[in-house]
């Protein structure tokens, strides 16, 4: 039979039963704390996320709504300020030297050169510079081609008037040979046309344009006055 036990032995004993209990609360205690700890860490990235996607959806519309903006106003400007409009192309006027040669079909000098000189003017009325090419003018008798020019390119300004001269030198000898000039020269007229053609560009905006610009003028001369009378100009531009 065991001696019985002391009050204090029994404390002793209960005290150390109880303290490997100790750690374990701590333990519960550390883990609770990385948990408040993670968990308020993972809110914060969360949190740091939705205000950059938040970030990223505000600066997407805005360059959407800009970039809308920008385009309503680039056709609101092509319609109106930068339209396409026909440049217009005009005969000041034109002077013949050297008639004098024409007297009669007997008696023709074919060793003498007839010059013509023709003022033109093109107007621009857009709002851009038009550059043409090389242009051609050809003077006609009786429907054949008598003689030739090309001048060189140019650019019209922006609503701007540019003038060319064109200078046609006619030799006598090509007259020679078509039926009606002795007729004409007994009526002492001459009835000629001059021809002339015009090729260009007009750049609106990132848009490029081609330009067609023809005139044909039918006229009468005086042999004796040397003189323009009953000019009829016509105009065709393609844009």
């Amino acid at each position: 039979m065991s001696p019985p036990q002391s009050p204090n032995s029994t404390m002793t004993e209960s005290r150390d039963q109880v303290r490997p209990l100790a750690p374990a609360s701590h333990r519960i205690h550390v883990e609770n704390d990385e948990q408040g700890i993670n968990s308020t860490f993972m809110s914060s990235m969360e949190l740091s996320k939705k205000r950059r996607r938040k970030r990223c959806i505000n600066c997407c519309s805005c360059c959407g709504v800009t970039t809308i903006i920008i385009v309503v106003i680039i056709i609101i400007l092509a319609f109106t300020v930068f339209k396409a409009k026909d440049p217009t192309i005009r005969m000041n006027s034109i002077k013949f030297t050297g008639l004098s040669s024409l007297t009669s079909s007997s008696n023709l000098q074919t060793n003498v050169n007839i010059t013509v000189s023709a003022d033109l003017s093109i107007k621009n009325p857009n709002a851009v510079s038009l550059k043409f090419s090389s242009a051609t003018t050809s003077l006609m008798y009786d429907d054949r081609v008598i003689a030739e020019a090309f001048t060189p390119p140019g650019n019209a300004k922006a609503r701007r008037t540019f003038q060319m001269t064109v200078n046609v030198t006619v030799m006598v000898e090509k007259l020679v040979g078509i039926p009606r000039l002795a007729s004409d020269l007994v009526a002492r007229e001459l009835p000629l046309s001059m021809s002339t053609s015009i090729k260009g560009r007009v750049k609106i905006l990132v848009i490029k344009k081609s330009v067609g610009i023809r005139m044909n003028c039918s006229m009468v001369v005086d042999l004796q006055t040397q003189e323009v009378k009953n000019m009829d100009c016509k105009r065709k531009v393609s844009l």
